[in-house]
């Protein structure tokens, strides 16, 4: 064989190898999210009744504190860090990036809810409390407070919701 043909057959070889060693675009696997979840089943529990201690907390925004006063993000970076040690970050669209969607039929206490405010998504969140009700710090009337999922406002608003648990 010819030097030339050794070369020829060597990239042939080296072409059929490459190319074997890469899946289709169309075949490789997902990436896999890793969201921010709880290790412990019960600190959903444990966010609800925090959130609870916080009712009528004045509201200030970029609030990460009751003392100062607490915004949307805020209460919720807060409640987490205070349950679980770990923090989130202090942004709505930040923390619905972060943790796992669950549908609204499958909303369980301590589920993050996201609203559409300020003309753009996940502008406004709160937790979930059960019966159709959430705790926020809203900006109106300056008060963390309750409020139900099924009011015209937040019906209109809603984009969706998010679990810090585990999926089972």
């Amino acid at each position: 064989m010819t030097r030339r043909a050794v070369r020829y057959c060597l990239l042939v070889l080296a072409a059929l190898l490459s190319a074997c060693s890469n899946l289709p675009p169309s075949s490789r696997p997902a990436p896999q999210v890793e969201y921010f979840t709880l290790a412990d089943p019960e600190a959903a529990r444990e966010i609800v009744m925090m959130s609870f201690s916080l009712l009528d907390t004045g509201y200030r925004f970029g609030g990460s504190n009751p003392e100062a006063g607490l915004d949307c993000s805020g209460m919720v970076s807060y409640v987490v860090e205070k349950v679980s040690g770990r923090r989130l970050p202090h942004n709505a669209a930040e923390i619905a990036a972060r943790t796992r969607p669950v549908s609204r039929d499958q909303l369980q206490p301590g589920d993050l809810v996201f609203f559409n405010t300020s003309s753009r998504p996940y502008s406004h969140m709160g937790i979930y409390l059960g019966d159709d009700r959430f705790i926020h710090a809203p900006s109106s009337r300056g008060r963390v407070r309750l409020e139900s999922l099924a009011s015209s406002y937040f019906t209109r608003r809603y984009d969706g919701a998010r679990t810090l648990l585990p999926a089972s």
